[in-house]
């Protein structure tokens, strides 16, 4: 039997379960576009039904916004969660899509659950998690200070040792999803390590709050091998993360 999921649930899991994206390479999920048939509101989280233009018909969970029946509807940066349960609402869906609230294909952006206005698709039009960020230009952001300093290639070379551990490290914020299961999800690179075996990207969870193109600096614990079931499985992140000042 596969595992349920709650949003109650998943926020213990989500410090030791929910790693997004030490990016190995994974399954791109597809944005989903359609016609809302069914919106609900529960737990922080707006769940929709969407229509496709195929026919089929997906459930997708969005942070809380404001969005009617019958209006267009694109969810982007989505995340395939399995067999999930919402206590709030007493409900299971067998396959629901966690992402955010992008392009509504008509001429002015949808609205973004935080209140602003979707450029390009929520998050500015950044691929999904689970595929690789391409990124225009070099990267070279300066090692942070002191001990427990590391470059981004470090924290994947030495992971073992590191497992369990607070290390702090500086990026530049190349992808970034706000908002899923109470948490901010976003990938730093400095410069360091190879995009063949993807020791140039890390994965940050944190409930601090940035944005893609900023460099900033964070300190989290280390963990490895998490894996959410399906093609979500993440070698490397720094979890419990919280920006340095």
């Amino acid at each position: 039997m596969m595992p349920l999921y709650s949003v109650e649930d998943s926020m213990k899991p989500l410090l030791t379960a929910l790693a997004v994206l030490a990016l190995s390479p994974l399954a791109m999920a597809a944005d989903l576009t359609g016609t809302v048939i069914e919106s609900m509101d529960s737990g922080g989280y707006t769940y929709l039904q969407i229509k496709t233009a195929s026919g089929e018909k997906k459930w997708a969970a969005v942070t809380k916004t404001k969005i009617q029946k019958g209006a267009k509807a694109t969810v982007v940066n989505t995340m395939d969660m399995m067999n999930f349960e919402s206590p709030t609402l007493k409900r299971k869906f067998d396959v629901i899509a966690f992402g955010t609230l992008g392009e509504s294909g008509s001429s002015a952006p949808a609205a973004d659950p935080h209140g602003g206005a979707a450029k390009g698709g929520a998050m500015g039009g950044m691929p999904p998690h689970g595929a690789r960020t391409e990124v225009k230009g070099p990267i070279k952001v300066a090692k942070a200070a002191g001990p427990d300093a590391r470059t981004v290639a470090e924290v994947h070379a030495q992971k073992k040792e590191l497992k369990g551990k607070d290390v702090v490290v500086s990026g530049k914020v190349v992808k970034y999803n706000s908002g899923i299961m109470d948490r901010n999800w976003a990938h730093l690179r400095d410069g360091s390590g190879k995009a063949k075996d993807g020791s140039d990207d890390l994965t940050v969870i944190m409930k601090d709050e940035s944005a893609v193109g900023r460099v900033i600096t964070v300190k989290g614990k280390v963990v490895l091998d998490k894996d959410l079931g399906g093609m979500y499985k993440f070698p490397v992140s720094l979890e419990d993360a919280v920006l340095v000042k």
